[in-house]
């Protein structure tokens, strides 16, 4: 039986701005209020998921800028123009590992909270193998299809956050936002860092707009895609900080997860929400897993254009699993992720200055 491919990889507009979100929301959404919690005071945690949300709609809106100015052309091609072929490959071969590790993080974290929460008689190794096999077979398939399954996942998970959030509201305590403004530099930089880990993905645009029919106004869409995801942070953190008070989220594991448990639906229509909650953060993690070994298979694929794309697949799927089982515990786990986060960050913030600075000073335009 062969796949079905579409007629062309080309996607519209809308398709572009909706992958933004989609692959941002994901592993982090579950710890971000306890990581933000655990370095601020009181609620002073708003502050950091504004600069930070505030830091990544600029790294956007220069990310698009650049790539936009090279309409379908790959990121390998518009990047080689700017700083030469070699650093180029360089920079490509380094997205495509750290999407790896990106892909092997995620299937790791969804295997190691499916067993704490749902098969706790299930080898997690199985649980991340299973769900590796689903990841594989997405990205084997064409490009084009991935943007329309976020088309439809991404209203169904929107909602049913948001559904969860408004459920809690009856559990609202206003005090919860005192004291106010205590927190220490250093308590508000660790936030930021803490916050900014949530939009590692962010650098998917880099790769995508090569594949969007209407390059100039990536730049606009992208801001609003991004808008997406920081203002359900915040929606996020704000309803665990009035529900819990600050101590608490600063300790729960999950808080958005246990806001899930809270909820009690009338007449014992549904008395689990948080099983229904637990299988759309799934479909929101699947599709952040999807486009990350995409991109790592585009960015690797520009280099060693020989290899087939089902070939790197088939190379690249058992080294992610080795990857993501490294991690022993929860603990090792968090390293791996803090790590991670911290690089991914770093990596795309230099390669996006940089690249915008130089072909700012040698006025590249997209001809070469």
């Amino acid at each position: 039986m062969k796949s079905f491919e579409y007629g062309d990889e080309i996607i519209s507009s809308k398709e572009f701005m909706i992958a933004l979100p989609s692959m941002v929301i994901g592993v982090g959404v579950l710890s971000l209020p306890r990581d933000i919690a655990s370095n601020t005071i009181g609620s002073d945690g708003w502050v950091a998921l504004i600069v930070s949300g505030g830091i990544s709609l600029v790294m956007i809106w220069l990310m698009a800028k650049l790539a936009a100015k090279f309409p379908r052309q790959s990121f390998f091609s518009y990047a080689s123009i700017i700083v030469s072929k070699p650093i180029a490959m360089f920079i490509s071969f380094l997205f495509g590992i750290s999407y790896l590790f990106v892909l092997a993080y995620d299937i790791r974290v969804l295997g190691h909270t499916s067993q704490q929460y749902l098969f706790d008689e299930t080898p997690v190794e199985i649980i991340t193998l299973i769900f590796l096999f689903v990841v594989v077979y997405a990205v084997s398939g064409s490009r084009a299809a991935i943007f329309r399954l976020n088309v439809l996942f991404l209203p169904i998970i929107l909602f049913i956050a948001l559904f969860v959030l408004t459920a809690n509201f009856k559990w609202l305590d206003f005090s919860n936002l005192m004291p106010a403004f205590n927190t220490d530099l250093k308590g508000h930089l660790k936030a930021i860092h803490a916050s900014s880990l949530s939009y590692i993905g962010m650098s998917i645009v880099f790769f995508y707009i090569a594949f969007v029919d209407k390059p100039k106004k990536a730049p606009k869409l992208a801001m609003i895609g991004m808008v997406i995801p920081v203002g359900l942070y915040i929606l996020v953190y704000s309803i665990c900080l009035l529900v819990f008070g600050h101590t608490a989220t600063s300790h729960l594991l999950y808080p958005t997860l246990d806001l899930a448990k809270r909820i009690e639906l009338p007449g014992g229509i549904l008395e689990r929400v948080e099983a229904v909650f637990f299988v759309i953060w799934t479909m929101s993690v699947f599709t952040t897993a999807v486009m990350s070994f995409d991109i790592a298979i585009l960015a690797l694929n520009s280099i060693f254009k020989r290899i087939k794309k089902m070939q790197l697949i088939f190379i690249l799927s058992p080294l992610c699993y080795y990857i993501g089982l490294i991690p022993k515990n929860t603990i090792q786990l968090n390293v791996f992720g803090n790590i991670l986060g911290t690089y991914m960050i770093s990596f795309v913030f230099i390669i996006t200055i940089s690249l915008s600075i130089i072909a700012k000073i040698r006025r590249v335009k997209s001809n070469g």
